[in-house]
This record gives structure tokens, C-alpha cells and sequence, in this order.
């Protein structure tokens, strides 16, 4: 998957935060799996994760979405992004996947 050219957020002063990045994981309407990877440290952002049925780790979130959003921060930089619509099918083949939006230097909301 070809990746966006990152955005940088020129307001955002984040020299003091330990996750300012912001990942955004948008659905389509349609069942999808996305697993997301960073080489620094990554974290739900959501009033209860467990309930939006992603499972992170330190570097790794992974789950599902067909409408919405999910949002995660993270220090370092993206590693890997992986999406699949309900029937396997990979991005970009599969114009049902969700979107992803990377903003590095993201204000913390």
C-alpha cells in the first residue's frame, strides 16, 4: 500500500509529549480487519478499548471496523499498515477497506 506523504501539524508544539502522533483508522461501511505497527510505542485512544474490540500491544494494534473511527498515538514513526475488507481481500485492490490517516506532530486530543 502506497503511503500518503505524512502530514506535520504546524501549531503543535510536542517536544514534551511521549506520543504525538496521531493515526486515524476510518471504515467505509463494510466489515474490515486493519493491524497497524510503529517503531516506537503506540496507544488507544478510547474511553474503553476492550470494548471496540482492538487489541494493542506496544507497537501493534490490530482489529476491526466497518463504520467509525478508531484513533491511536504513538511515538516514532509508522512501520506497517495492513487491510483487508471481509472477504480477504487486501488494500488497495479492495476499494471497501478503511482508510488510514497518519499526522505526525498532532496536537494531543
Amino acid at each position: 500500500m502506497a503511503r500518503d506523504d505524512p502530514v506535520h501539524s504546524q501549531t503543535a508544539s510536542n517536544e514534551d509529549d511521549p506520543l504525538p502522533n496521531l493515526v486515524t483508522v476510518v471504515g467505509r461501511g463494510v466489515p474490515s480487519s486493519f493491524e497497524i505497527a510503529v517503531d516506537g510505542e503506540l496507544e488507544m485512544v478510547a474511553d474503553d478499548p476492550l470494548e471496540d474490540a482492538t487489541i494493542v500491544s506496544k507497537q501493534v494494534a490490530e482489529g476491526t471496523i466497518d463504520v467509525g473511527v478508531r484513533r491511536f498515538r504513538f511515538s516514532g514513526q509508522m512501520a506497517n499498515v495492513n487491510l483487508v475488507d471481509w472477504n480477504g481481500v487486501p488494500a488497495p485492490e479492495s476499494p471497501s477497506t478503511p482508510t488510514v490517516h497518519v499526522e505526525y506532530g498532532a496536537a494531543n486530543r
